[in-house]
């Protein structure tokens, strides 16, 4: 076993989670010192450490000890789409990869049509919006910015988002999102 990957695999999940090494020992009975040796990959934890961070992370042991895939394919008849009240839909492009906070989403907006004000990710979180086709109207904060077929837009995603439809046609846009911490309830939004 790889104690290095071992380690960044704890690592990254426990902070996919945000929680401190602090937590993870109060959740798994395992001292900080332990969890930081086995993190920087310099201690072997035995069969029972193990499976105490597994439980304190909220995984089987079996996903701690087995190399996650390097690829992950979605097939387009796999792809969740989700229609929304309003007559919008979303299709959610991004394949799950535990660990890893991204989200691709395809979202068609009828003619007409407000999708709704999302609360803000986590501080320090990316949002990268691109329209397809169509005008899109969206409210950051107190602002209002149209952004037209081609154009793209870049911004910290820990702002109020609204987006809105208010032409005569439908409007498709493209929404890829970096949370850099896992969304608290109450303050994560689905994009688009």
């Amino acid at each position: 076993m790889d104690l290095g990957a071992l380690g960044r695999r704890i690592q990254t999940t426990r902070t996919g989670r945000g929680m401190t090494l602090q937590g993870l020992a109060d959740r798994s009975g395992v001292s900080v010192s332990m969890l930081s040796a086995v993190e920087r990959g310099s201690k072997a934890p035995t069969v029972v450490v193990l499976d105490r961070i597994a439980r304190g992370l909220g995984l089987p042991l079996s996903d701690l000890l087995t190399e996650p895939p390097r690829m992950i394919v979605r097939r387009a008849a796999d792809q969740d789409v989700v229609d929304e009240p309003g007559g919008w839909q979303r299709t959610i492009l991004t394949p799950v990869v535990p660990g890893v906070n991204f989200e691709w989403i395809r979202s068609t907006l009828p003619a007409g049509c407000e999708a709704g004000t999302y609360p803000p990710y986590a501080a320090g979180s990316h949002e990268f919006i691109y329209v397809q086709s169509g005008v899109l109207t969206l409210t950051i904060d107190e602002d209002t910015l149209e952004l037209e077929e081609g154009d793209s837009l870049y911004l910290p995603a820990d702002v109020t988002l609204s987006y809105a439809n208010h032409a005569a046609t439908p409007c498709t846009y493209y929404v890829a999102a970096l949370i850099m911490r896992p969304r608290r309830p109450g303050l994560g939004r689905r994009s688009g």
